[in-house]
């Protein structure tokens, strides 16, 4: 071994030293571009996991979105809900309402049919009253009834406005035998026409008296004509047209008036 040159055992050493040299360059460039790698990848990976954080926020955030109007969906459902129950009631009400209302009006047409035959009887009752009263307006009182009878034909008045106009009239009837009162009007006398002033105490006396005060006369009930009065009745007469004309205060009157029948 001592044959071997020193020049090549020096040459020997340094070759190793720089391929052990350039070994271990080598080693950490590698090393180096490992590390890099990782790097790039942990990079990329943090990306990936930023670029999922904002897409898993944007879902959460759509969720509670459609939560919200879940929510709100289901509070409408449940307004609409109890709405649509209480319309339920509502309709449910009105049949019962209206089948009430149909009962009603097949009632009063039942009631009706007998109501309207009731006032026509009403009226011609009235006529026939009319005619045996005291002979006193009697035009204007025949054309009440002749008004009656019109509206009772009438399919444009309610039976209840027939009620109301009948009973109208009766009633204006009933206060005419309450009441006293003087007007003037035509009287046959003798077979000549002449005016007069009459004297009605209520359905007691009708009487009459002629305007120059030489004839005076009353209605006979029970003879259904007209008849002179005596002299003593003139004064009683002058002063009841007084009274009734508001000229005298009123006073007791002697009139002739007839006498109860028996039984009455």
């Amino acid at each position: 071994m001592s044959s071997v040159p020193l020049a090549y055992h020096m040459f020997a050493t340094r070759f190793i030293a720089i391929t052990l040299c350039m070994t271990m360059c080598f080693s950490i460039a590698t090393a180096d571009e490992r590390i890099e790698e990782i790097l790039d990848i942990e990079r990329d990976a943090t990306s990936a996991d930023q670029a999922t954080q904002v897409e898993v926020d944007g879902l959460a955030e759509e969720t509670q979105e459609a939560i919200h109007e879940y929510r709100v969906l289901l509070q409408e459902l449940d307004q609409i809900s109890r709405y649509n129950d209480n319309l339920k009631r509502t309709i449910d009400d009105q049949d019962r309402e209206k089948a009430g209302l149909d009962r009603q009006i097949n009632d009063f047409g039942d009631l009706e049919r007998g109501i309207v035959p009731l006032l026509m009887d009403m009226v011609d009752d009235l006529a026939q009253f009319i005619e045996l009263d005291l002979p006193f307006r009697l035009d204007e009182r025949r054309a009440n009834i002749e008004r009656l009878r019109d509206l009772m034909g009438r399919s444009d008045v309610t039976v209840a406005e027939r009620y109301r106009q009948v009973m109208a009239t009766y009633q204006q009837e009933v206060a005419l035998g309450r009441n006293i009162e003087s007007f003037s009007g035509e009287l046959n006398i003798a077979g000549e026409s002449h005016t007069v002033d009459f004297f009605r105490v209520g359905r007691v006396l009708l009487a009459y008296r002629t305007p120059d005060r030489e004839e005076s006369g009353y209605w006979d009930i029970e003879e259904r004509r007209w008849r002179t009065l005596d002299d003593k009745y003139r004064r009683s007469i002058d002063l009841g047209l007084r009274i009734a004309q508001n000229l005298a205060a009123p006073n007791i009157l002697e009139i002739p008036v007839a006498a109860p029948q028996e039984g009455e």
